[in-house]
C-alpha cells in the first residue's frame, strides 16, 4: 500500500537509488525538495543536469573537471615533477583537504581486482606511464590500504621501478581496509610526510 502520491513515492525511489541514502533520508530529503521554494529546485535541478552534462576527465590527470585540463594540473604553482597515484577524485579532495601536498595527481579511477574482473587494463595505467614520458622525479603511490589498493601499488611499483623514477608509497597512519575520503587531514598528513621508497 502507498502512503503517498505516486510523484512523492517515485521522488523517493529515485533518491534512495543515491549511494549512502536510506528509505528514511530518502524520504526526509523529498520532503525537504517538495518543501522548497520553486525557484531552488530548479537550481538544484539545474546544477545536477549542468554538472552531468559538462563534467569530464581532466586530459592530464583523468580527475573530474568541467574544463580540458584541471585546476590542478593547470597551476603554475605546482610541483609537476611529483606526481600523487589515487584511486579516485574523492581521495584526491582529500589530500587537497590537508592543504600541504604541492605535486599534482593521477587518478586511477579504481584498483586491481581479479576478484571483480578489474585488471590493469581497466585502470587509468596506461595513461600514468606514458605521463612518466615527461620530466617526473617521484611517483607517490596513495592507493587505499585494502587488498586492492595493495596489489595496485605493486603492480605500478613494479611498472616503475625499471624507469629510474623514484616511487614511495604513503605511509601506515591510514588503517587497513579504511578509504582515504574518510580518514582526517591529520592522519593523511602523517601517512605523507611519512611514506616510504618501494
Amino acid at each position: 500500500m502507498d502512503y503517498y502520491s505516486s510523484q512523492i513515492t517515485k521522488l523517493i525511489e529515485e533518491l534512495s537509488k543515491l549511494p549512502g541514502v536510506g528509505t528514511k533520508s530518502a524520504q526526509r530529503l523529498a520532503f525537504h525538495i517538495i518543501s522548497m521554494p520553486s525557484e531552488q529546485v530548479q537550481h538544484l535541478a539545474f546544477a545536477i543536469t549542468e554538472a552531468k552534462n559538462n563534467i569530464r576527465y581532466c586530459k592530464e590527470c583523468f580527475t573530474l573537471t568541467d574544463k580540458e585540463i584541471c585546476p590542478i594540473c593547470s597551476s603554475d604553482k605546482r610541483n609537476h615533477k611529483e606526481i600523487m597515484v589515487v584511486e579516485n577524485t574523492r581521495d584526491l579532495a582529500a589530500y587537497e583537504k590537508t592543504g600541504r601536498y604541492e605535486g599534482v595527481y593521477h587518478v586511477l579511477h579504481g584498483a586491481i581486482s581479479p576478484m571483480l574482473g578489474i585488471g590493469p587494463n581497466d585502470i587509468k595505467l596506461k595513461e600514468l606511464m606514458q605521463r612518466l614520458q615527461g620530466d617526473i622525479e617521484e611517483v607517490i603511490i596513495a592507493t587505499n590500504s585494502s587488498l586492492e589498493g595493495e596489489t595496485t601499488a605493486m603492480y605500478i611499483s613494479k611498472l616503475i621501478k625499471p624507469t629510474g623514477i623514484k616511487v614511495t608509497r604513503i605511509a601506515s597512519g591510514v588503517p587497513v581496509g579504511g578509504d582515504l575520503e574518510y580518514i582526517d587531514e591529520v592522519t593523511l598528513l602523517r601517512a605523507l610526510e611519512g611514506r616510504t621508497e618501494l
